[in-house]
């Protein structure tokens, strides 16, 4: 047992445990002051108006957006058109490597 009461009795929890209040003196309560009596809320200041005069911070107007190039359609078509063939010629060449390895492992596995 790592921990020994004083008493040397080493199942004696009594000391360890909170006393009975029967045991103790009582005391009487402390006496508590009167609380202070609240004043009423007589609500938020009253705030001044501005001068007659007074205008709110104007904001510089921007220039107006520049105008952007043409676009040549033509041009853009024709490099979207070879694109694509690029794109269908890798998925194809791609496709037909995986099909070859395909019938490759099938062929390991049923032979």
């Amino acid at each position: 047992m790592n921990v020994s009461a004083p008493t040397g009795v080493p199942d004696d929890d009594g000391y360890w445990q909170r006393p009975d209040e029967r045991d103790e003196p009582h005391r009487p309560a402390p006496a508590t002051p009167a609380p202070a009596p609240v004043p009423p809320y007589p609500g938020p200041p009253r705030t001044d108006r501005p001068p007659p005069d007074w205008r709110p911070p104007t904001v510089a107007q921007p220039p107006p957006p520049r105008a952007m190039p043409a676009q040549d359609l033509a041009a853009l078509d024709d490099s979207e058109r070879s694109a694509r063939t690029v794109t269908y010629g890798v998925g194809l060449l791609v496709g037909a490597i995986a099909l070859i390895l395909m019938c490759l492992l099938c062929a390991r596995v049923i032979f």
